[in-house]
């Protein structure tokens, strides 16, 4: 029975870290940039663009396509450093606990 108590305690840790992180990624915001850093895209926690910002030499008439681009290849940057941001608090938070092959806790 002392198993169990100690398993249910170690459940009632992990759910109480688990509502930190999401708490904490909440207000987690990230930035992707393209274009050498003239077009940036700012993303929250859970992947919601928040801010864009575009330097103004790429507003020009007739490039709207380049611009285009950039705004794309600027939010999958930030989308990839979301991603790396949340393995990383994942991994902190799992520790060295098991998790079985392919499960993600999000």
């Amino acid at each position: 029975m002392k198993g169990f108590m100690d398993m249910m305690a170690q459940a009632k840790d992990l759910q109480a870290k688990m509502t930190k992180m999401q708490d904490e990624l909440a207000e987690l915001r990230v930035q992707g940039k393209s274009g050498a850093g003239l077009v940036q895209v700012t993303l929250d926690g859970q992947g919601t663009m928040r801010g864009l910002k575009i330097d103004e030499s790429l507003v020009k008439p007739g490039e709207t396509e380049i611009l285009e681009d950039l705004i794309v290849a600027a939010h999958t940057d930030a989308r990839a450093a979301l991603e790396r941001a949340t393995q990383e608090k994942m991994q902190s938070l799992a520790g060295d606990m098991p998790l079985p092959p392919g499960m993600k806790l999000f």
